[in-house]
């Protein structure tokens, strides 16, 4: 076995091993545990445990790669996903922790006074985390077939499986302080690497102050500008200007990814395990830092990966590498399928051009930039093997939380909410478990058959939470007219939108060559791309809940007395209040 394979085997199993022991350790032992960890979570643990699931595989694997490709254009996800943290914060999780209920759905069936919101609220969350979760399992499927060489499905059932131990074992319990765990992994298998190609290309330790430096070979040349050079000298558009086609998509973009943050089912869960309102402001504090840890390095990485590409294929201006010179790094992804070379011009050299019609270079995953870049760096082994465990630690933590997030919405808020309120707690813990592990099943299908690469898959994500589950959250807590009938019209026709113009888009994303209405082409409305309307739906949602609020007049006074609670300062009576 070669030195590469046998760290990545150590790295790889021995995080493995610590998330079992954990898991094993926090057995949940009641719902209380399974749903909320007990609700005796710290804030510094919960804002690592936030920072753990909120890190996907879309941000350690897919996001720095999108930034590699679209430059500037890129931004958006930065923006994007830490501004919707603020949002979260500020505008909800201390609200919701102080009602004390265990689950989104919950909290809306409460604050609506309907079990039909409930129902359409459980529909929006299992829609939004099923295509999440899609993304977090390619993500795992692209970790394991590369390092550890074995077929793309075989690395997805290996991840299915290390998932289901420990959160069918140990619920929010056991996932929390595996999160914990798998955070520490995460943020030195993302910096540790990005310091030493930093220092390589720039001579500056510190990798948020390199992308602004200049190059280290003396020339003077700061190194974006190096990148505007290389890249449009190919053909491609420069680096650092938009990419993704006009401001007005990228500010929609950018709020779709804010208040689908906001919206997502299972970080808000997350705030429901510490002890108090006071204590969920923290850990959404902490959150922020760690998170904002790994974020600020990514502009760095993806610009340094994709330098270094550009520098690997084509090392003296004008002159192409040969083909059968290419690096280790090159033949082990073309094993993947993940990266993909033809002999157009049969030169044996390898041309990467913008012309589709001369580029030989005809798959180049964006997925894959993160995970590539110690090697197309020449980093030591031991750090290629690092950032293959802490890609394996984002898509698997991302993946619990969410497992965790429709489990609990079927099994607490569907089947002891709705269709049998009399179920005891051990049923209920039992109905969880089997619904996570049916759950796991159907998303293992889905990262076999996945639309789009990961970070893509992911947007749309955010952009059906962003139509449906947010709106309905902000006008519960700061409309307390807002009926229940008004909230349903309203989260049905944002997210019915959101998914009708997606769908519509690039014939359906799921299907491809199929469509409703034709092909509508790039500009249909406003040049709003598919992945930056859900901000477009959860706009629809708020028009219908206030229009049709005006047809069915307000909610009851009782109900208005609980709002008017809710946004009193204050702690919650008892944790959990059920």
């Amino acid at each position: 076995m070669d030195e590469l394979k046998l760290y990545t085997y150590i790295a790889v199993f021995g995080t493995f091993a610590l998330y079992f022991a954990i898991a094993w350790w926090a057995r949940a032992g009641s719902t209380s545990d399974f749903y909320v960890a007990g609700g005796g979570v710290t804030p510094l643990q919960n804002g690592m445990a936030i920072g753990a699931d909120w890190m996907s595989a879309a941000s350690f694997i897919s996001m720095a790669g999108l930034i590699a490709f679209l430059g500037y254009g890129g931004s958006v996800f930065l923006m994007g996903w830490t501004g919707g943290y603020v949002l979260l914060a500020m505008l909800l999780a201390p609200y919701m922790r102080k009602h004390g209920k265990f689950t989104v759905p919950e909290f809306i069936s409460d604050r609506y006074y309907s079990k039909t919101a409930r129902i359409v609220a459980v529909a929006c969350l299992i829609i939004a985390s099923l295509t999440y979760i899609i993304g977090q399992m390619k993500g795992v499927g692209v970790a394991f077939s590369r390092f550890l060489e074995v077929e793309y499905a075989l690395g997805l059932y290996i991840g299915m499986f290390v998932v289901w131990v420990y959160a069918v074992l140990g619920g929010m319990k056991g996932i929390t302080y595996t999160q914990i765990a798998q955070y520490v992994v995460m943020i030195f298998a993302y910096t540790i690497p990005a310091v030493f190609i930093s220092l390589q290309l720039t001579g500056n330790p510190i990798p948020q102050l390199g992308l602004g430096s200049t190059l280290a070979d003396g020339s003077g040349v700061y190194l974006l500008d190096k990148l505007d050079m290389v890249v449009t000298d190919l053909g491609f558009k420069e680096y650092t200007t938009d990419n993704l086609g006009g401001t007005l998509n990228m500010f929609a973009y950018t709020m779709s990814l804010m208040i689908g943050t906001a919206g997502l089912p299972h970080v808000i869960m997350r705030f429901f395990t510490v002890p108090s309102v006071q204590a969920a402001r923290s850990s959404a504090g902490y959150a922020l830092v760690f998170i904002g840890l790994l974020y600020t390095v990514a502009p760095a990485v993806g610009a340094m990966a994709r330098l270094n590409l550009m520098n690997t294929i084509e090392p003296v201006a004008g002159q192409n590498l040969e083909y059968s010179e290419r690096p280790q790094w090159f033949k082990d992804w073309e094993q993947t399928g993940l990266l993909q070379f033809e002999d157009k011009n049969g030169d044996g050299k390898i041309q990467y051009t913008a012309d589709a019609t001369t580029n030989e270079m005809v798959k180049v995953d964006r997925d894959i930039m993160v995970l590539a870049n110690p090697a197309i760096a020449n980093l030591p082994n031991w750090v290629i093997a690092l950032v293959a465990a802490g890609g394996l630690a984002a898509a698997l933590s991302t993946a619990a939380g969410l497992l965790l997030a429709i489990s609990s919405s079927i099994s607490h808020d569907l089947m002891k909410g709705v269709l049998t309120p009399d179920m005891s707690e051990k049923n209920e813990l039992l109905a969880g478990r089997i619904v996570m592990t049916i759950a796991i099943i159907i998303s293992g299908y889905l990262g076999l058959n996945p639309p789009g690469f990961a970070a893509g898959t992911v947007a749309l994500a955010f952009g059906l939470a962003a139509s449906s589950i947010f709106p309905a959250l902000m006008m519960g807590i700061f409309s307390k007219k807002m009926s229940g009938t008004a909230a349903v019209w309203g989260m049905c026709s944002g997210i019915g939108v959101t998914m009708l113009y997606v769908f519509q888009h690039k014939g359906i994303m799921f299907i491809p060559g199929t469509s409703f209405l034709g092909d509508m082409g790039p500009d249909w409305f406003f040049g709003i791309s598919p992945n930056a309307f859900g901000a477009v739906g959860a706009l629809v949602n708020f028009a219908v809940a206030f229009i049709v609020l005006k047809v069915t007049g307000p909610a009851p006074a009782h109900i208005q007395d609980m709002v008017d609670n809710m946004r009193v300062p204050g702690e919650v009576s008892a944790a959990h209040d059920h």
